[in-house]
């Protein structure tokens, strides 16, 4: 990392937690210098980014100045009763605006011949070059020609779904619970389609092993990290154990590793890391780093499916354009992402720690059992099968809490295996975690004195 972005990364924590306050004084560039051991030029390309970025301004013969953002960012929000556990958006303040219209202008001015063509269905192609880097650095270790973009992860799982795959078999095995959105599009397709239970402490092996011998499994859609909605992720042992049955029985694999940029934990590599039988489709989003409406995924396909797969996406109604990928090429290629991720991944860091102080101080394991998650964006809290979570949610909702019914994240037709309430860090300001999680477990301490 270069210098000069590990002093701005800093800085730009230390002004969002409060240590430099609206209107404080920055250290001058000497004393800043001093204290990150760095040169004076080095503290004055840190400085020059944050004035670019309206973090600080400059005083002539004075110094520099923390911006006064009062009334904007999160304290538009403090006078909104309301609590939204249930979001799974990112946090809106914090997306690299400015940085990305930047990327953009530079992308029109690039590729400005290549807009008035429908290009490479497989995705532009210094874009994909760029992707291979990118991805090596998370242990995806592919080659270009089996990179796909796509319209998002939703397409390349449509186009999953639709499309024959070499093994012959008709089956999808889906986790319950899982997305909600996919196992909609499922239902709604009147596919062949299996659940297994996961719950916060993984999944029963033994029973996979079962579904993958006597299933008739085409592939297993599986979220390994930070799962949606537990938050949880799989320990090393039960990802090789997973992608070694998917090798015995033929099964492939479609790992959605959506969250997988928001993670620091050591040895938590991707399934696709352990894959040497090629069973393994992995997919990548961008969506909960940069904007989700950017529309723009990518899928790293086998060599047995590649062909099948790209010509099923000529032939998709919906595709990213040739100028989102190339703004999102050169956010890629000049640091720009890497920083922002760094900045997020810190963020909700910081609130997914709040979340578990909060919910050790009001003792919450004496009444549901708190998911094991100490980083993504999800933490679950299982209750007993005898609570009404409709009632829940609705009482919630009259508090103005707003959460998810657990039976969404469930197929239709299917009894739920577990109840729980998902609670998301993405819209809830660090200082208000607290008073959400209090207010949450004391309905469902009233709601529990019934359970008996």
């Amino acid at each position: 990392m270069a210098k000069y972005v590990s002093v701005l990364t800093d800085m730009e924590e230390r002004i969002r937690t409060g240590q430099y306050v609206p209107g404080h004084k920055l250290p001058s560039i000497r004393d800043a210098s001093e204290m990150y051991g760095c040169s004076k030029s080095t503290i004055i390309r840190a400085y020059a980014e944050l004035e670019r970025l309206h973090i600080i301004y400059a005083m002539p013969q004075s110094g520099y100045y923390v911006v006064d953002r009062r009334g904007e960012q999160w304290d538009q929000g403090r006078d909104n009763d309301k609590l939204d556990f249930s979001s799974a958006s990112p946090d809106l303040h914090i997306f690299p605006y400015l940085d990305f219209q930047h990327c953009l202008n530079r992308a029109i001015d690039t590729y400005q011949y290549q807009l008035f063509t429908y290009g490479d269905s497989q995705g532009l192609e210094s874009f994909r070059h760029m992707l291979v880097k990118h991805l090596a650095d998370d242990q995806v270790f592919t080659k270009l020609n089996q990179i796909v973009v796509t319209s998002g992860v939703q397409q390349a799982l449509n186009i999953l779904t639709r499309m024959p795959f070499p093994n012959g078999k008709s089956v999808i095995l889906i986790e319950q619970p899982s997305y909600e959105i996919y196992q909609r599009f499922l239902e709604l397709e009147g596919v062949n389609v299996a659940g297994i239970a996961r719950t916060t402490r993984g999944l029963d092996l033994d029973e996979l092993e079962k579904m993958f011998k006597h299933g008739d499994i085409k592939f297993f859609y599986t979220m390994p990290r930070y799962q949606n909605p537990l938050g949880t992720s799989f320990t090393l042992t039960e990802r090789k154990a997973i992608v070694r049955l998917a090798e015995r029985y033929d099964v492939y694999i479609v790992e959605d590793d959506y969250m997988g940029d928001l993670g620091t934990e050591v040895r938590m590599n991707p399934l696709y890391s352990y894959d040497t039988s090629e069973h393994v489709i992995y997919l990548k989003s961008f969506s909960k780093v940069i904007f989700p409406g950017l529309r723009i995924g990518a899928a790293v396909v086998p060599k047995l499916l590649h062909p099948t797969f790209v010509q099923y996406k000529a032939f998709s109604d919906a595709d990213s354009s040739i100028v989102s990928q190339g703004a999102l090429e050169i956010y890629l290629k000049n640091g720009m992402f890497d920083r922002h991720k760094r900045k997020i991944i810190q963020l909700y860091a910081d609130r997914m720690n709040r979340m578990n102080q909060a919910l050790t101080q009001v003792q919450a394991s004496e009444w549901v059992e708190v998911a094991p998650v100490q980083q993504g964006v999800y933490i679950s809290l299982m209750l007993p099968k005898v609570v009404n979570m409709d009632q829940l949610h609705t009482k919630l909702k009259r508090a103005n809490i707003i959460t998810v019914p657990s039976k969404h994240f469930f197929l239709q037709g299917h009894t739920p295996s577990s109840k729980f309430l998902r609670l998301s860090i993405t819209r809830v300001h660090e200082d208000r975690i607290e008073e959400g999680v209090r207010a949450i477990m004391d309905e469902v301490k009233r709601t529990g004195r019934g359970w008996g």
